[in-house]
């Protein structure tokens, strides 16, 4: 064993030797108990970043961390490679999306390895493969056939750069999430998963998700927005025959006084055949607000149409406007407005000087019927005939009475969420398994035919989806009637990629079937890690398939994933220097000497390359645009990938950010090499058999003692509480007492084996080359991954002394061992004996003396 440690040799080795040895791949037939352990796929963008190493440590550990306590692991990788960043990098370089993505998971697979992860590499799957997404296509057909997906004309989010369909999720402040552009309404026919269909479970099953963070499960929740409200119809005329619209506060049904619709609602268009004065404003509010986030921030417009309805209670004239506050998508794309009572209402009707009408009063307030404002609480009714005086759930139950009689009204459940377009007009993704023939209409592909396969050749040119112009792609017979028909042209949105690929590695060689029978040993995932962005999309997406895959009789169960652990994002300084045209030019923090004050604020930075200042921006999420990312390559080619293992599980906990230090990184090298040298030193001596029951000196007990707590509390750290940083500091502090303990006699070497066989286990879910390689030292002929976790001893914890601190008026002066048998009377003499708490209260009073059991004494002179 060498005196010091060198990370290059040793990290290739053991990764050579974990390879060769195919130590990480397993199967079903194990007696072992399974645990199915997994990242989020990534995208192979071509490039590790600081946050793809926190998460795949993360699962690293964990899945290190259960194959050493028995358990039959499963810990896979794949990518999600299908999407519009490969067809505009195929744009921008001139090369096929395809051959940019495979390049891509080459490099990244490279840089995997280097982490030393115990993926089982078997099963690595890739979404843009067929052997992949046939299966994909053939869950598409059986879904069409149930009804589950469906196809329609419908208004939609048209990116006009991308010149794709967005998801409503995908449409952030009214612009694309990755383009940036402003999102436009289109009518186009697409497909549809009808997610709404098990609206229902995927709310009622959140309960089951107990290992779930409750904020995701409460952002599932709010997105999927159960309401129990009423449905009420207001009658139409000789024009037109009404609207319908839903509420949730039927209470305020006698203060509308006016009702809003979308411009894509039908009377809308009855609105503009006798009016085409209303056409440049309508224009308008169908190019206006895509998402609900959007339509509250944006101004309220409208106009009004030249219709009324009739009020269902009172036979009045109700005017119908058109506002752009209204989305068609959302209920039934018209709203009852209720100045009085609901803020976006009152805003419109002030700026349009329109009627508001008090039916609510506060049960709690004297003055509450003033207009100054929406009250928008629950009261009692007031201006309301023959309701006055009533609650809310009183004139729920009148109302809903009443309107079913006259058929005018029903209680109704609605739902927030909507379903899920999954059309996308672009190249690189799945091709949606339709044949579109004039006699037949939409056929689906048949089974036997798929998979359809993507042409790999096509380079993108900006102009749409290159698919439309490739007779190879679109040409084909009509699988009903044989005559010529043509390919469905959109493939599919990547979230469906993402939305079962975990289930897919269960079986990624089954050629017959999407799932086989292995999928019912390892489903459902017991831990799944990945970034808390992936609440809403991702993880609502995948719950759906898992159910609609339940109910084809593919798996078991109501839920993908047990365990869901949302790791923080990765955080790092930023440096710039202002030009004299506003904008700023980003330094690597790498390249940056900082000089800061005692508090630890940087004071002045200096950029490395020209020895000029350059200005400090602040910490916030790595990303190119501010060149703060830091490489993974060039961290594990300094300092080793256990050295960047280390410090992103020790930084902070798991779920929190994690900021980036320089002196971070270099203070987890030293922890690496200081435990390589206390193994090294402790060999130089030789090595023995770890301890069993020699008789040990009172240090010795006490330090044994702190071995078997350390034990208990990383094994809790790890398996319940996940949370690494606590268990790294706990090793350290231990190896802190190991040093300075009296281990020389032959008790002492037993002990100090036991201990530091101890410390490289528990230490080797984190950092496993250099664990592998102090192992072999310690225990010759013996394989670390072969071995069971280390186990604590109750025996050590039951110890006959404690240790007590002893404090003169709050101030620390002495420590003294106590038998436990020791009564407080004699704990107190023992303290005031103390030669150097005697410095301190000699002469003086003592008021009282405080005793804190196996803890602390006070004396309070």
């Amino acid at each position: 064993m060498q005196e010091n440690y060198s990370h290059s040799n040793i990290e290739k080795k053991f990764q050579a030797k974990w390879r060769d040895s195919k130590v990480f791949e397993v199967d079903e037939s194990s007696p072992k108990p399974k645990m199915y352990c997994m990242p989020m796929l990534p995208y192979p963008s071509g490039k590790l970043h600081m946050g793809h190493v926190r998460n795949y440590t993360i699962t690293d550990v964990l899945a290190r961390f259960y194959k050493l306590n028995g358990y039959n692991v499963l810990h896979t990788i794949g990518w999600d490679a299908f999407g519009l960043p490969a067809e505009n990098a195929a744009m921008k370089s001139k090369v096929a999306p395809a051959t940019w993505t495979y390049q891509n998971i080459e490099n990244m697979k490279a840089q995997l390895e280097n982490m030393g992860l115990s993926f089982d590499w078997s099963r690595e799957i890739a979404t843009c493969k067929p052997d992949y997404y046939r299966w994909q296509q053939w869950l598409f057909v059986q879904l069409y056939k149930k009804g589950v997906i469906y196809r329609k004309n419908g208004v939609v989010n048209w990116d006009p750069v991308d010149m794709t369909v967005l998801a409503n999720e995908q449409v952030i402040d009214g612009k694309g999430w990755r383009s940036g552009a402003t999102v436009e309404k289109k009518e186009i026919p697409m497909y549809y998963f009808g997610i709404t269909q098990y609206a229902e479970d995927l709310l009622k099953d959140l309960d089951q998700l107990d290992g779930w963070p409750e904020q995701v499960r409460l952002m599932q929740k709010n997105w999927i927005g159960k309401s129990r409200g009423m449905e009420v119809s207001f009658a139409g005329n000789s024009w037109h025959d009404g609207l319908t619209v839903f509420t949730t506060r039927p209470d305020t049904l006698m203060g509308v006084t006016y009702v809003a619709i979308s411009a894509e609602h039908p009377l809308a268009e009855v609105a503009l055949s006798k009016d085409s004065n209303l056409a440049s404003a309508i224009q308008e509010y169908k190019l206006g607000g895509v998402s609900e986030a959007e339509l509250a921030t944006q101004e309220k417009k409208g106009i009004f149409s030249g219709l009324y309805v009739t009020h269902p209670l009172t036979g009045e004239d109700i005017p119908v406007w058109i506002a752009n506050y209204v989305l068609m998508n959302y209920g039934t794309g018209a709203v009852m407005a209720v100045p009085s009572h609901d803020e976006r209402d009152f805003e419109f009707a002030t700026k349009y000087n329109l009627p508001k009408k008090i039916v609510i009063k506060s049960t709690k307030e004297v003055n509450s019927v003033a207009n100054e404002a929406a009250y928008t609480d629950y009261g009692v009714l007031i201006n309301s005939g023959k309701y006055d005086g009533m609650t809310f759930d009183e004139v729920f139950a009148a109302l809903e009475k009443e309107l079913v009689e006259k058929s005018i009204g029903q209680v109704k459940t609605n739902y927030r969420l909507r379903d899920w377009g999954i059309s996308r007009q672009r190249y690189w993704g799945c091709p949606i398994p339709i044949i579109h023939c004039e006699l037949c209409g939409d056929v689906p592909v048949p089974e036997e035919q798929l998979p359809v396969v993507l042409p790999e050749d096509l380079i993108p040119d900006g102009s749409g989806n290159p698919l439309n112009k490739d007779e190879r792609f679109t040409k084909c017979i009509c699988p009903k009637c044989g005559t010529d028909a043509r390919r469905e042209t959109d493939t599919m949105d990547t979230f469906v990629d993402s939305s079962w690929y975990f289930l897919r590695y269960t079986c990624p060689d089954s050629h017959d079937a999407m799932l086989d029978e292995r999928v019912k040993y390892w489903a459902p995932v017991d831990q799944y890690v990945g970034g808390v962005e992936h609440a809403i999309l991702h993880l609502l997406y995948a719950r759906f398939f898992y159910k609609a895959l339940r109910d084809l009789g593919l798996v078991k169960g109501d839920e993908p994933f047990k365990e869901l652990l949302t790791q923080g994002m990765v955080l790092a300084e930023t440096f710039y220097r202002q030009n004299p045209n506003g904008s700023k030019d980003w330094f690597s923090p790498i390249d940056v000497d900082v000089t800061k004050d005692a508090k630890g604020n940087i004071i002045k930075a200096i950029y490395k390359g020209d020895g000029q200042e350059v200005q400090y921006g602040g910490i916030e999420k790595m990303s190119k645009s501010k060149n703060n990312g830091i490489d993974p390559d060039e961290i594990i080619s300094q300092y080793g990938a256990d050295t960047a293992r280390l410090f992103v599980m020790f930084a902070s906990p798991p779920d929190q950010t994690l900021d980036w230090s320089d002196a971070g990184i270099e203070g987890a090298n030293r922890f690496i090499r200081r435990v390589w040298r206390l193994v090294f030193e402790h060999k130089e001596l030789g090595i023995v058999a770890r301890y069993t029951n020699e008789e040990l000196t009172t240090e010795q007990k006490k330090l044994r003692t702190a071995l078997h707590h350390t034990i208990a509390k990383v094994t809790n750290d790890m398996s319940v509480r996940k949370q690494f940083n606590t268990a790294i500091a706990a090793i350290m502090e231990l190896l802190n007492a190991y040093t300075k303990a009296a281990l020389s006699d032959a008790s002492g070497r037993a002990l100090a084996q036991e201990l530091l066989e101890a410390v490289v286990l528990m230490l080797s879910p984190i950092a496993p080359h250099i664990c592998e390689a102090m192992w072999v030292e310690l225990s010759p002929d013996t394989e670390l991954l072969n071995q069971s976790w280390v186990k604590v001893d109750e025996k050590a914890l039951d110890v006959d002394e404690v240790e007590m601190m002893i404090q003169v008026n709050g101030k620390l002066r002495g420590k003294i061992l106590v038998a436990k048998s020791l009564n407080k009377d004699q704990i107190e003499v023992m303290a005031k004996e103390n030669p150097n708490v005697q410095k301190f209260i000699d002469g003086l009073t003592i008021k009282k003396m405080i005793v804190v059991p196996n803890k602390l004494i006070n004396i309070v002179v």
